[in-house]
């Protein structure tokens, strides 16, 4: 406590309450509005608890191990699989990637990627965007647009160049969005899914 100095500043919250705001020194850095407290929230539990601005920080750490874009979900996981199964991905018609060795990924909650080797992958078609995500789990992805058709399907596929080191596997393939994409698995078209990436 000694590093937040209450500044004042307040913001109201319609289910938290008031939010009073502190900033915090550390070192040579000294950030506003960093963290605040909810003193006479309505929820109790709130009431001596303190909640830090996630991009404010210099850094996040879970015991000793950095830890980006957000706190790791101890209920959520990442299964990642080698495969010799033949994944077909189609845009408007047009073969893309043809793959007997893709690198399945299962996500808590989202549908089963699967990441192709770029030598298995049409990437003359392929146009690179400036779009970057970060994963807390995966790491940074850089993605591609996809001009298949007559037309152009604005970042549909992405690879992580260098992931984290426990999702090293999937290190420089391509994978695509399922949701926006025609995969298919063995010779079996799969149904789209619908998620929030459709």
């Amino acid at each position: 406590m000694e590093l937040l100095t209450p500044n004042g500043h307040t913001q109201r919250s319609p289910s938290r309450g008031d939010a009073h705001n502190f900033t915090i020194k550390g070192g040579d850095r000294e950030v506003k509005d960093a963290a605040w407290h909810y003193p006479e929230s309505p929820v109790e539990e709130l009431r001596n608890l303190i909640r830090f601005d996630w991009n404010a920080m210099g850094g996040w750490f879970e015991e000793d191990e950095e830890v980006f874009v957000h706190p790791h979900d101890p209920y959520k996981r990442i299964d990642i699989l080698h495969s010799s199964r033949q994944v077909v991905v189609e845009v408007n018609g047009v073969k893309i990637a043809n793959t007997h060795r893709p690198t399945l990924l299962f996500e808590t909650s989202l549908p089963t990627r699967y990441y192709i080797p770029k030598l298995d992958v049409r990437m003359d078609l392929l146009i690179p965007t400036d779009t970057v995500t970060g994963c807390a789990y995966k790491g940074f992805a850089e993605y591609w647009s996809v001009d298949a058709g007559g037309e152009t399907v604005k970042d549909l596929a992405w690879s992580y160049k260098t992931p984290f080191p426990e999702n090293v596997k999937i290190a420089g393939l391509v994978a695509f969005y399922n949701e926006r994409a025609d995969l298919i698995v063995d010779g079996e078209r799969q149904t789209r899914p619908k998620t929030k990436f459709s």
